[in-house]
């Protein structure tokens, strides 16, 4: 198991809309969350400051990613979510969210 902290921000104005969206998650877009192995999978936010955390339970990051991005719930999805954020701008390239580095963990 592996766990992944990331960060992006929301635009000013997406704040309810955002919140709106994940208050009622699509079923099929969980599902797939699932299907690509992710677990424990959440989202806090601080003013427009957004981080998730989830642990990823399977053996090829790169493929189960691939999958969900080819995923047609998903992409609908990602095309509502993603017109409310702002990537950081130091993100690996390629990527939405910013993966940040674990530095400590205590279960």
């Amino acid at each position: 198991m592996r766990r992944f902290g990331q960060r992006i921000r929301l635009r000013p104005d997406a704040v309810e809309a955002y919140e709106a969206l994940h208050a009622t998650p699509w079923p099929g877009v969980l599902a797939q969350i699932r299907l690509s192995n992710i677990r424990n999978y959440t989202i806090y936010r601080d003013g427009l400051d957004l981080f998730a955390a989830f642990e990823y339970v399977g053996e090829d990051f790169a493929a189960d990613m691939a999958a969900m991005a080819a995923d047609p719930e998903t992409q609908r999805w990602w095309a509502l979510t993603d017109a409310l954020q702002e990537p950081l701008p130091d993100r690996e390239p390629g990527t939405w969210w910013k993966t940040i580095e674990e530095i400590f963990h205590a279960d």
